[in-house]
């Protein structure tokens, strides 16, 4: 009887194709194109690999940049055994049977790499599963993840692996790619320039992705070179890479925050198209554009807020995508508009001194007294109606007798909250001026 790992007869059935993407893939770290951070020899892992010790790693990077690539190569050059499960397909079972091999397999002298694919979709107690087995040298754990292990790992698997940071492929790298592939496949790309870049730039970064698109173009019946007309006929892009629940969402949403608070609209449309683009509910965007302008404009601009609202209404009656126009022009209007985050400052430092201050009552002159017990206490006497005093304003004191007057909303010299400083000033000198007399 044939042995289950006996060469097949050359007769027999011959396997079948492999994808371009298999057969590509590098055959030792030096052919890895694109993640030189990691793997040069000032890298994390160019500096483990030269010491001859490689400790536990969270490789994190978006799809199709090689993780499990550069996870097969590292186990070969450490010379231990790669077993590889997917956190979705595996539960505790299959991680018992796994540690139980190694164990035995470390008896024999040889060592464990455990690759662990989509390793965030573990829960809280499966990744615990794996801390003993990571201390005695069991396993060495490589885990891949497309989320930001900082939100979705456990602090006890953090602290014994060391995270790697995989980018996503530059045009250049993808171009090294579709050289190796010409090669592979013995002739160049029916495409002329415009159309090539093209092709790489549906990619997204993604070296799979890249790889799968090109072997589809070669296996096109053409004849001379296709433009980037013809090329977007028969191709469709490629969707962005978005995850409305995940690291992408928080990225993008920040990077737009963080373009409007910086004045620069180009910047500010570019990521509202990214999130639109991605497929992110515009009145999520909506609401946080809301929020940019109580947060980063305020009373600077008291327009801002009343523009966001108004093209929230607009898009609700409107829909997508003429509707979109409406949030558009809201971002270029709160890049462009003046900026404070004086309010906000201000709101906090009111909560901070709330919390310090517990229950102190309001000082008894500007308590209400409806009843003949409460007027025998003090409560209103001495009130001076505002209305009645010299520019409308008396100047009394409104906090709590034990507390300080704080300064907590101090208006910039920009914008609208530039008179408001101004009547600031002025009311803090009429009343310095009466409780002073």
């Amino acid at each position: 009887m044939a042995d289950l790992f006996d060469t097949a007869p050359s007769d027999g059935p011959k396997p079948g194709p492999r994808p371009l993407a298999d057969r590509l893939r590098p055959r030792a770290l030096s052919e890895v194109i694109g993640q030189q951070k990691a793997l040069g020899p000032d890298g994390p892992l160019g500096a483990m690999l030269a010491s001859g010790q490689l400790a536990s790693l969270v490789l994190w990077g978006p799809p199709g940049v090689g993780k499990t690539t550069i996870a097969r190569l590292l186990a070969d050059h450490t010379q231990q055994e790669f077993v590889q499960i997917s956190a979705i397909f595996s539960g505790v079972p299959e991680l018992r049977k796994v540690f139980d091999a190694a164990k035995l397999r470390r008896q024999t002298g040889r060592g464990t790499m455990l690759f662990v694919d989509e390793i965030h979709r573990f829960n809280r107690a499966q990744q615990d599963s794996f801390l003993p087995h990571m201390e005695d040298g069991t396993i060495t754990l490589v885990g891949a993840t497309t989320e930001n292990p900082s939100f979705e790992l456990n602090a006890a698997v953090l602290s014994r692996a060391q995270v790697i940071v995989l980018e996503r492929l530059t045009l250049a790298d993808l171009e090294l790619l579709a050289q190796r592939a010409e090669k592979e496949l013995g002739r160049a790309l029916p495409l002329d320039g415009p159309a090539r870049e093209a092709l790489l730039e549906m990619a997204d970064g993604d070296g799979r992705a890249g790889l799968n698109l090109i072997e589809q173009v070669m296996g096109w019946q053409v004849t001379g070179k296709l433009d980037r007309k013809a090329l977007s006929q028969r191709l469709m892009r490629r969707a962005a890479q978005y995850d409305k629940s995940g690291d992408a969402h928080y990225n993008l949403i920040s990077a737009l925050h963080k373009s409007v608070r910086g004045s620069d609209p180009d910047a500010a449309l570019y990521w509202l198209a990214r999130m639109i683009e991605g497929g992110e509910d515009p009145r999520y965007l909506a609401r946080r554009m809301v929020r940019m302008a109580v947060e980063d404009i305020g009373l600077a601009d008291p327009q801002a807020q009343a523009v966001c609202l108004d093209a929230w209404n607009t898009y609700e009656r409107l829909g997508s995508p003429e509707g979109d126009l409406a949030l558009a022009q809201a971002v270029i209007y709160l890049a462009l508009a003046p900026k404070s985050n004086a309010g906000y400052v201000a709101w906090k430092g009111a909560l901070k001194l709330a919390k310090k201050t517990g229950s102190e009552p309001p000082p008894k002159h500007i308590l209400n007294a409806p009843t003949g017990l409460m007027k025998e206490q003090g409560y209103g006497e001495g009130y001076a109606y505002d209305h009645d005093a010299e520019h409308g304003f008396s100047g009394q004191n409104y906090f709590p007798d034990g507390v300080t007057r704080p300064v907590l909303y101090q208006p910039p010299e920009r914008g609208f909250e530039r008179d408001l400083g101004k009547r600031l000033a002025w009311f803090a000198k009429l009343r310095a001026k009466r409780q002073g007399g």
